[in-house]
C-alpha cells in the first residue's frame, strides 16, 4: 500500500475542502490515488461547490463596463488574492459588468439570471459562476452593481481592487482625473451637505469624548467639537478636498473642475472587502484539533 504523507492529505483537503482526517481515510481507502480519493469524497461530502457556497469571500475584484453614457460597475468576491489573478474569475466579473451595463438587472438574483456562456459553463451567469466555483475551487460572489446612464462617464480602476466612477458635465480628461483623485483620498460625498448624518454624528460622539478630556469649560469644549466636526467634513467632502494634482498644493476639488468648466454630479467609489469580515485560519490549531479528537475517538 502506498504511504500517505502530511503533503497529500494538504493537497486533497485543498482540493476538496474537507476535513483532513477524511481525507487521510479517503487517500487509504483509494491506496494513494488522488483522483479516487477526490471522487470518493465528493460522494460523501458533496460536490466542492456546495462546500465552498459557506466560505467568506473578502478578496476579489472590481470590474467596470463604460460605453458612452451607459455604463456599470461591480464587485465580485472570492476567498483568496491568487484567484483574484485567474483568468477565469477575471472574465467572469468582466462579464458580470457589461451584461449590467446592457440589460439593467433589478438586483443579483436578476442578473445571476441573464444568459451568458463562459468556459464551457451556462447558460446564464449563475451557472458559469457555479461552474467555476466547482472548477477552481474557491467560493465567488457577486456582492454589489450600480449602473449608469445619462449623463457622460469617467471611470478609474486602481488595479482591480478600487474602482471609480464619476458622472459629468464638461472636460472627460479633468473627470478622469477626478475619478484617480477619489480613488486616492476615498471622500464620502460630493459636498460636506451631502454627508450622511450617521458619520456627522459619529464624529461629534469622538470629537466630545476627546473634547471633555481636556478640561476646559463648556463653551471652551463645544466650539472645539464644532471646530473638529467642521475639519471632518472637508477632509470627506470631495469639493472640499486638495486636489492630489494641484500645483500649488493647495486648489481644492470644487476650484479645480469650476476652473475647467467641468461639473461633476456624483462619484461611486467600490473598495474591494469593505466591510466584509475576513475569516483568519489557525492552519496549525486545526490540525492540533483534528490530533486530538482522533485520539480521543
Amino acid at each position: 500500500m502506498a504511504a500517505i504523507t502530511a503533503g497529500m492529505v494538504a493537497e486533497l483537503r485543498a482540493k476538496t475542502d474537507a476535513p483532513m482526517m477524511e481525507c487521510k481515510k479517503a487517500l487509504t481507502e483509494a491506496e494513494g490515488d488522488m483522483v479516487k480519493a477526490e471522487e470518493i469524497l465528493r460522494v460523501k461530502l458533496g460536490n466542492k461547490a456546495g462546500k465552498a457556497a459557506s466560505r467568506v469571500t473578502a478578496e476579489g475584484v472590481v470590474a467596470s463596463a463604460i460605453d458612452g453614457n451607459v455604463g456599470a460597475m461591480i464587485e465580485v468576491n472570492c476567498e483568496t488574492d491568487f484567484v483574484t489573478k485567474n483568468d477565469s474569475f477575471l472574465g467572469l466579473a468582466q462579464g458580470a459588468a457589461t451584461l449590467i451595463a446592457k440589460h439593467n438587472p433589478a438586483d443579483i438574483a436578476a442578473l445571476g439570471a441573464l444568459a451568458y456562456e463562459q468556459d464551457g459553463f451556462g447558460p446564464t451567469l449563475e451557472d458559469v459562476r457555479k461552474g467555476l466555483v466547482g472548477k477552481i475551487g474557491e467560493n465567488m460572489s457577486f456582492r454589489r452593481f450600480k449602473r449608469f446612464e445619462g449623463s457622460a462617464l469617467a471611470g478609474y480602476l486602481h488595479g482591480t481592487r478600487i474602482g471609480v466612477v464619476v458622472e459629468f458635465d464638461g472636460d472627460a480628461v479633468a473627470a478622469k482625473d477626478v475619478a484617480m483623485h477619489v480613488a486616492a483620498m476615498k471622500p464620502v460625498a460630493l459636498t460636506s451637505a451631502d454627508v450622511p448624518a450617521e458619520l456627522i454624528e459619529r464624529e461629534r460622539s469622538v470629537a466630545a469624548a476627546k473634547a471633555a478630556e481636556s478640561g476646559k469649560p463648556a463653551e471652551i469644549v463645544a466650539k472645539m467639537v464644532d471646530g473638529s466636526v467642521q475639519k471632518y467634513l472637508k477632509e470627506v467632502s470631495l469639493f472640499d478636498q486638495v486636489f492630489v494634482k494641484a500645483a500649488d498644493g493647495k486648489q481644492t476639488v470644487g476650484a479645480y473642475v469650476k476652473s475647467v468648466n467641468t461639473s461633476i454630479k456624483g462619484f461611486t467609489l467600490y473598495v474591494v472587502g469593505e466591510g466584509i469580515e475576513k475569516k483568519v485560519d489557525d492552519f496549525a490549531a486545526e490540525v492540533a484539533a483534528q490530533v486530538a479528537a482522533a485520539k480521543g475517538a
